[in-house]
């Protein structure tokens, strides 16, 4: 067993909106909290308070407290944050949305996590409405932020002026928020975190992601995932800097916004870091501001890392978590420069980790080098309270004495430095061997004429799981498979070659920046 090296933080046994904003000082109050990025409209922590207060209220008028979930289908705008933690506020349970989900997935999610209202922008009205008529929620419980006929509105909600409710709960057990995930396998199940576990991993992460009130930091990954909520929504409020927010991500208005706005943190997924490393665009733009791109969500390779790092003149680190852990268990620390940007850092404090073999034994850590891979198992107060109504699927993922099996396979170093190697379902297995698609991935990544790429395992002619690559090419590129598979021959063992290749236009993610595998194994 692993230990963090940190010392333990104190978590402190209240909700997460007194957390955040219960000991804000008069001078904090006026700072700002939010920018639309599109717009460059500001909203100070006080007016935030005063809106969260207000939605609270408003919603407790109507009856919503706790026992109710809320439904939150919103992109990245301030009126997410006023709308989320109000819903918290009140004593709600919000269930987060992906914003790219059709009528039917959204449907699912609010049947499965029970709730009977919902939130969203008229963007998304039209698959919003749909979802509701499946499930019978009346027009005046599905408020739409910035107005639509028939329906509450965010300024008519406000106006209303009801103070925020007094209530009561246990933050320990309370659930504040419904998030969705596959886990290790099978169909997205509604992740029970309670205000412990938010309140827990902003204190556990402010030690290692350093943010502080000068900060100004971009939000474009998205606040209905756990990353997004967690490290951008609510660790940087804590901390008093100012989020940027933007609602999806194109890099000609991501660079806009970071040379206008002068950011000075870039929380990203693997995929915009291509961009950074890579793509032509980035010289056109001030990007002198960023001090610390920090990437999460999926595996970033070392080499890009540092491409990023030179590109940009910053700090390039990199975390690990999951939805099940609220989400982050490790990070490199940004005053830790002797750590391997392909790494995922140390454990954060409050937090304990196993790699267990095959075989179900312990994986013993060496004194000295690193450990042979296992699968990480974790246990921390971020650690969730369990699957909604899904007790198997509970006890599949934490057993008994409280640890969480994550299905990533790891390695650690006896400086407590661990490295993904990749997921076990994941694995191909060739002639007998274990090949990672993280590491092909990352190879298939340096070569200068791709742009992107996946790797799964495939059948070939003979019927046996080969690796197989999925390149998107450089715009003007000629790059053919056999330049393909001979970079990689180049630098991997002979068992690990990319012995099939297909070339398509983009690789298919979800809005975490998670490659879909699923998605590369269905095409004909």
């Amino acid at each position: 067993m692993v230990r963090s090296t940190f010392a333990d933080v104190e978590i402190p046994a209240v909700p997460i909106h007194e957390y955040l904003f219960g000991g804000i000082s008069e001078h904090d109050l006026d700072r700002t909290a939010l920018v639309d990025g599109m717009s460059g409209a500001e909203t100070s922590y006080r007016q935030l308070i005063g809106q969260i207060d207000l939605f609270a209220g408003a919603l407790a008028a109507r009856g919503i407290g706790v026992g109710d979930a809320v439904g939150l289908l919103c992109p990245n705008v301030p009126a997410f944050a006023t709308v989320f933690h109000g819903i918290l506020r009140a004593g709600a349970t919000a269930t987060t949305i992906n914003a790219l989900y059709t009528a039917d997935e959204i449907a699912n999610q609010l049947r499965d996590a029970g709730a009977t209202w919902l939130v969203t922008v008229s963007p998304l009205l039209p698959q919003a409405q749909a979802a509701a008529a499946q499930l019978g929620i009346p027009a005046d419980q599905l408020i739409v932020l910035d107005g639509a006929e028939g329906h509450p509105d965010l300024r008519t909600l406000l106006a209303e002026g009801h103070a925020a409710p007094d209530v009561s709960f246990d933050p320990a057990t309370h659930v504040a928020v419904l998030p969705y995930s596959s886990g290790t396998t099978g169909r997205p199940k509604g992740v029970m975190l309670t205000h412990r576990n938010l309140v827990a991993n902003v204190a556990q992460s402010s030690i290692s992601i350093e943010l502080n009130d000068d900060d100004r930091v971009l939000a474009v990954l998205p606040f209905f995932h756990i990353y997004g909520m967690t490290v951008l929504l609510n660790l940087a409020v804590r901390e008093r800097a100012t989020l940027v927010t933007m609602p999806k991500f194109d890099l000609t208005e991501f660079l806009r916004i970071v040379a206008e706005q002068r950011t000075t943190w870039l929380f990203i997924a693997p995929p915009i870091a291509v961009a950074l490393a890579k793509h032509p665009l980035i010289d056109q733009y001030d990007t002198s501001s960023v001090a610390v791109v920090f990437s999460g969500a999926a595996p970033l390779d070392g080499a890009l890392a540092a491409a990023v790092a030179e590109r940009l003149g910053c700090t390039v680190r990199q975390g690990y978590g999951m939805t099940e852990t609220t989400p982050v268990t490790h990070t490199i620390p940004v005053d830790r420069d002797d750590i391997d940007l392909s790494s995922v850092g140390l454990l954060l404090p409050n937090t304990e980790a196993r790699l267990r073999a095959e075989d179900g034994s312990e994986v013993e850590i060496p004194l000295e080098g690193t450990s042979a891979p296992g699968e990480l198992l974790i246990r921390g107060p971020q650690v969730m309270k369990g699957y909604l109504n899904r007790p198997n699927a509970t006890a599949d993922m934490l057993d008994e004495d409280g640890w969480l099996h994550t299905g990533d396979v790891a390695t650690a170093t006896a400086e407590g430095v661990f490295r993904i190697v990749d997921r076990l379902k994941e694995l191909i297995k060739y002639k007998g061997y274990q090949v990672a698609p993280a590491v092909l991935e990352a190879v298939l990544l340096e070569h200068p004429a791709i742009a992107d790429a996946a790797v799964i395992g495939a059948p070939d002619d003979d019927g046996q799981e080969v690796p197989k690559a999925f390149v998107v090419r450089q715009p003007g590129a000629s790059l053919d498979e056999d330049e393909v598979t001979a970079h990689v021959a180049a630098h991997v063992a002979p068992h690990e070659k990319v012995r099939l290749v297909e070339f398509i236009d983009v690789i298919p993610k979800s809005a975490s920046g998670k490659i879909l595998r699923k998605d590369l194994r269905a095409r004909p």
